[in-house]
Parts: C-alpha cells; structure tokens; sequence
C-alpha cells in the first residue's frame, strides 16, 4: 500500500478509532491523533513530491506527470480501477484538507453533545475529501465526491445552529443536482472517449467533437459550480455556513467549496478544452457577479457567520472566474485562491466559533470593543480580515493579484475587451471588500466594551492559540513565500494549457 492509500486511509481508519473508543472524553485525543499523524504523512507525501521534481527545478524544466501512482483493477469490464495520483495541484490541496481537519478538531474541542457521532462523521465526510483530491478514475472520483459530500446534511442537521434542518436540506438537495449533472458528464465522457474506461489520464487523450464538448462542458462546470458557489446556485452556501457548527463551517467553507474549483479546472477545463473556449466568457460573467454580489452582500449581513458566508461566495468567485480566464495566470490565481481562501476561511470560522462560545451571539450590533478583553482572538481576526481584502504580504494578495492579471490579459478565444471590462468590475471587489472587512471588524473588536457582561471574558485557550495560530501562520507563510505553491503547482497547469492550445508548446499565455 503506497503512502497516497495511507492518506485517505488514516482518517477513515480514525473514524473506526473514535466510534470504538469506550471512553467518551478520550473521543477529542483519538480524533487529534488521528488528524496528527495525518498531517505528519501529509508533510512526508509533500516532502517527497518536492523531492521527485526537484531536479526539473534546477534544470529550469516543468514537470508535468503525475507521481507516486498507485493501480489496482477494480470492475476491469466496467473500465473502473483503483487509480491514485499526485501532481502538484492536487498535492496542494491535500496539505489544504490536512491543516483544516486537524485545526477543525482542535476548534472544536469542547464538543460534548454526542461527540463520537459528530467527530466520526466529520472524518469520514475528510476522507472522502482526500479521495477526490488523490483519484484519477472519474468513477472512484465521484464516489470519494458522494462520500465527502452526503454527512454534511447529518453535521449540520444534528449539530447546527438556527433553523439548521431547512439549511442541511437545501444544501444536500442542491448539491445532489450538482452530483446528477456531473454523472451525466462522466457518463458521457465514458461513452464519448469509445474507450470503455473512466481513466482520467486515458480520457486526456481523445479529442472530442466541438458539438459533445459544447453540450458536456457547461454541464460538468455547473455540476462544480454548484459546489463552488457560482452564481445564481449559490444560495445554499450562507444557510449552510450560517448553520452549520464550527468545524463543520471551516471545512465546508476551507475544502468542500474547493473541490468545485479543482473539478471545474481539472476536469472541464482539461477534458473538454473547446466548451471551455466556447463557454469561457459565458461564465466569466457569472463569476463577476459572484465577486461583486457576495461583496456587496456582505455589507448588508448582522450576523458573523452569514458576513463570513457571502464573503465566500465572493472569493470562491474569484477561484471560478481565474479558471474561466483561459491562462496561465488566471488558473495559478485560481489555485492560490483555492489554498488561501481555504486557510483565510478557516480561521474566519475557527474564530467566529470562539466568540460565539463566549459572548453566545453572531450579532455584530450587540458586540463592541472585545478587543480589549480577547487580543489574541482581535489579532487573528484582524489578520484574516487582511488577507481577505488582499493585503500585500499574506495569502490572499498572491491570489487575488495572480487572477485579475490573468483577466486582465485575457486568451486568444474570448473577446479581450470583455474580459476587460469584466475584470475592472471584478477588482472594484476589493474596495468593497475593504469596507465590510474593516467595518465589520471595527465594530465588533474596537471602541469602548458595549456589554458590561463582556468584561469578564477570557481569551483564547491553548487549544485555541494552537488552532489560529496554525492558521495565521500558513497565511503568512504563503504570502512571504508564495514560491513554494508556484514550485508545486506550475508544471502541473502546462497540460492543460497544451490542451487548450491544441499544441504541444510549454509556453502559455498569461506566463
């Protein structure tokens, strides 16, 4: 069994671990173990990764093949196997779900309402994560998506706050519409390549007909899409976040949404390079009124939680709208984007979670001047806030700088003028941003204490100074040093960019 296995098997077999473990207050150490050693493993499968392409950095080469590549035959007359790989995107994302897991089972530490159902949910619906992130088989993919998918309705139905049925409902029936379409993408992809086999890297190889591409293409990309938030089937997304408990939010909001942008890029983008042009500007102009829609949304919100929420649907606008881009640039962003937003976001509802067991509201109206009894907690929120509204030197300005250029210059495909445009009315984002960010902020963390009952509150506890500390520190780290992503992910965007080329050329627009 190869160390990829391992990592989707650590948590499943954590899950196992914690729904055996007698002792229900050694639920929490058994799942932090569990999610310890993964993120140890994680670090090695990285470590190695970086180890294997290294000598295709000094040579100034890109690497571009997938690594540490497991095969086993599954239902071999089906063209189903058992196919894990890692390049570098995907590697990317599995140290994304890795962190968020273990920092998500440190936020929620002091879960006690039956925790052994609640943390082995949350590591099945990781394992599932890390399964799609890691699979290569369209078939084994969309199963591992079903899996990190489905225990959300139960997490956010049983733990959530509100009127967390209603949220848990519409958010597993428009997911589930997103799982119908893209079946039926794969499905056509299966019958369409005439290879009798889900194999990503097999399927990479046809060259489908403009009019199956015109029709598969937008349908896979809204099957994503829906996950990503993208507009108008984004609407499942602040019920869920606004209901949902503390990890469950940050893992929602940090990983589940990015795996829409890593479909939509990995898949669409990749299989179906001629819908992609066809469609590209089509979807540039839904992702603009993502950006500019959950901005502007977040202005208007009282509660924490829905404020953080339709700033998601902002940002994971920024992730769609840097694939529908067409270019190097614009598809570096997305993935920045997805690793940044996903870290930003954690901490944003690791925090929120903490306020809330504190002050027992999400009310920005009711709280004032916190700061003075919370500074850590002020702290870390305020650095978040920064790296939302792409603040130089921490995650968020890498991404958001690397997608409007990529807008900004444009592809071969789409009218430049349009993308133009789009891209200036996507960037006025920013100034928004910055509005409800340092409002928002002002308001609950500075000026004098508006509650005489917040006086005695108390700071964040070890647990929690780990969990934002973690956080804050990835944020800052990918911000100072935004070569180690680029490192990572670089080669493994030159194929697609070949596909949509139709050429066998490493240069790429936008590079």
């Amino acid at each position: 069994m190869g160390i990829l296995s391992w990592l989707i098997l650590i948590p499943f077999l954590t899950a196992l671990a914690v729904i055996f473990t007698p002792d229900s207050k050694k639920i929490r150490w058994v799942a932090l173990i569990g999610t310890g050693i993964h993120l140890v493993v994680t670090a090695v499968a990285s470590w190695r990764y970086l180890e294997l392409i290294q000598g295709n950095f000094d040579s100034k080469a890109l690497f571009t093949q997938l690594q540490m590549t497991e095969k086993l035959p599954w239902f071999a007359s089906l063209g189903i196997q058992y196919f894990l790989g890692v390049d570098g995107i995907s590697m990317l994302m599995t140290i994304l779900t890795s962190i968020i897991i273990f920092t998500g089972v440190l936020a929620s530490w002091d879960v006690e309402n039956r925790a052994r159902e609640f943390y082995s949910l949350l590591l099945i619906l990781v394992t599932g994560v890390f399964g799609v992130f890691l699979s290569f088989d369209l078939f084994l993919f969309f199963m591992f998506y079903e899996v990190a998918v489905l225990p959300m309705y139960l997490l956010i139905g049983v733990w959530g706050t509100g009127p967390k049925e209603y949220s848990a409902m519409k958010l597993t029936l428009m997911l589930m519409v997103g799982s119908a379409l893209l079946l039926v993408g794969f499905l056509a992809l299966y019958h369409g390549s005439g290879l009798h086999t889900f194999d990503f890297t097999q399927i990479a190889t046809v060259r489908f007909p403009k009019e199956f591409q015109f029709w598969v293409f937008p349908t896979i990309f809204i099957g994503f899409g829906i996950l990503g938030a993208l507009y108008p089937f984004h609407t499942w997304s602040p019920d869920g976040h606004a209901s949902a408990p503390t990890a469950v939010s940050m893992l929602h909001a940090g990983v589940l949404m990015k795996m829409g942008g890593y479909g939509a890029l990995r898949i669409a983008v990749y299989l179906l390079p001629d819908g992609a042009k066809d469609w590209g500007l089509f979807f540039m102009g839904l992702t603009t009124i993502n950006i500019l829609y959950g901005a502007f949304g977040a202005i208007k919100q009282k509660d924490l939680k829905f404020f953080t929420a339709y700033s998601s649907v902002s940002h994971c606008g920024m992730v769609l709208f840097g694939v529908a881009s067409l270019n190097m640039l614009g598809f570096k962003g997305a993935v920045y984007q997805m690793f940044s937003h996903g870290i930003m976001t954690g901490l944003f509802f690791s925090l929120i979670g903490m306020v809330y067991g504190r002050t027992h509201t999400r009310i920005i109206s009711e709280m004032g001047g916190i700061a003075k009894v919370m500074p850590w907690l002020a702290t870390c929120f305020y650095i978040g806030g920064f790296a939302s509204l792409g603040l130089p030197g921490l995650a968020g300005f890498v991404a958001e700088s690397h997608i409007f250029l990529g807008g900004f210059f444009g592809n071969v495909w789409s009218d430049i003028t349009v993308m133009r445009i789009l891209t200036i009315l996507a960037t006025m984002s920013i100034v928004v941003t910055a509005v409800y960010v340092l409002r928002g902020l002002g308001s609950v963390f500075l000026g004098p204490i508006t509650d005489h009952h917040f006086d005695g509150l108390t700071d964040a506890k070890l647990t929690e100074k780990l969990c934002t500390g973690i956080l804050v520190a990835t944020l800052i780290f990918a911000g100072v040093f935004p070569i180690f992503m680029g490192h990572m992910i670089e080669g493994s965007l030159v194929p697609i960019l070949n596909r949509l080329q139709a050429s066998g050329a490493l240069a790429a627009i936008g590079h």
